[in-house]
């Protein structure tokens, strides 16, 4: 699902630096701005720049290392937390949060927060993995097991876990219009094709994440 990239460690975790190629049709055409949260080294939003050359992109990452990479590729990169280090006052068309929501304490807070940084009518795209997940869920019904390893659907470092409706209510509580939630990282070979003739139900058992695109509620 994710291309190669580079790979660096924090904490005794790994933290790949992924262009995310498997994200960019969910991008706005006409793109005009951009704020990734939690940009890491800036692959991904240096991926942006490639495809939307006009675009303004930003980052911001708390990791003083990853961040100085990353100012290297970007527009303009904030180290710090968000929401808290970003200048007041700056505006995106769009904000995105990739596999970053589930780290959090409270997402919601951190979600809703966007309002203050969004354009009027503005979007939101996050990668948030599932964990209705059918190998998740063999483990847990089958064998007893709910073992968190250093990356994945159980990385240590997840805080939040979300299903495609809670992933749906979490945007909708934050104030945004649900355009899309879609599912990538399927689940591949023979029990993926079986999953596959389940409709909706083998759908949400076969994601290893759902990308969700949640478009600002227009003032009236």
């Amino acid at each position: 699902m994710i291309s190669l990239g580079t790979v660096s460690r924090v904490d005794g975790h790994a933290y790949e630096d992924s262009p995310r190629p498997e994200l960019a049709p969910f991008l706005p055409e006409g793109l005009g701005s951009l704020l990734d949260v939690g940009c890491h080294m800036g692959a991904y939003g240096l991926s942006v720049k490639e495809r939307f050359p006009q675009t303004l992109v930003w980052g911001i990452e708390a990791r003083p290392e990853p961040a100085a990479i990353a100012a290297s590729r970007l527009d303009q990169v904030v180290e710090g937390l968000w929401p808290h280090d970003m200048p007041l006052g700056v505006r995106f068309d769009c904000i995105t949060f990739n596999d970053v929501l589930e780290h959090l304490v409270d997402p919601w807070a951190a979600l809703t927060s966007t309002h203050d940084f969004l354009e009027q009518g503005g979007c939101v795209i996050a990668s948030i993995p599932n964990v209705r997940r059918l190998t998740l869920i063999e483990d847990l019904l089958l064998r007893g097991r709910w073992t968190y390893t250093d990356e994945g659907l159980l990385d240590r470092t997840h805080l939040r876990f979300f299903t495609k409706s809670s992933v749906r209510e979490l945007f909708l509580d934050a104030g945004f219009d649900v355009e899309s939630i879609d599912a990538i990282g399927l689940l591949p070979g023979r029990r993926g094709r079986v999953l596959a003739r389940m409709g909706a139900l083998g759908e949400e058992l076969r994601a290893l994440q759902w990308v969700v695109v949640g478009r600002q509620r227009r003032r009236r």
